[in-house]
């Protein structure tokens, strides 16, 4: 049986990581935000009232940053229950921290190059596709660990 302790570095790394994700996530809400007010492009009319701006759902680059917070809406969460799962399977701390520091890397980048810098393909899909990986690798380690239980 795996002992998962908060001094150990695995652990650490995957809290710190996490944190590092939530704090990005918020930080794209304030994003989404900004874009939103320097256009005057809003999702409600009390939000355009107030902003003297208009209602408009198909700005390009509202929709942009919009798009990138719900793929991190999509994928971040699955990061932090596979994680955490993927703890109890002993990985080498090694292993588990340049795994989580690839997923956050990965998902900030995906970020920049989707809704702040728009740079073609594949810049994008490698951004999207090494945390996606990551995710799958993990969710795989659980599975190939715990399949005894089925």
């Amino acid at each position: 049986m795996v002992t998962i302790l908060l001094g150990d570095p695995a652990v650490q790394s995957y809290i710190v990581y996490s944190a590092v994700l939530g704090m990005k996530m918020f930080a794209v809400t304030f994003l989404t935000t900004k874009v939103r007010v320097s256009k005057k492009v809003f999702a409600n009319e009390e939000d355009a009232k107030s902003a003297k701006g208009k209602v408009k759902f198909d700005d390009q680059d509202v929709e942009r940053v919009r798009r990138a917070h719900l793929n991190d809406l999509e994928n971040i969460p699955a990061f932090w229950v596979l994680g955490a799962l993927y703890l109890t399977t002993g990985p080498s701390a090694f292993l588990a921290t340049t795994l989580f520091r690839l997923f956050a890397a990965g998902r900030i980048i995906h970020t920049i190059v989707y809704a702040v810098t728009p740079l073609p393909q594949p810049a994008r899909g490698l951004a999207f596709g090494v945390p996606m990986f990551i995710n799958i690798y993990m969710g795989f380690k659980v599975i190939q660990t715990y399949a005894s239980a089925l």
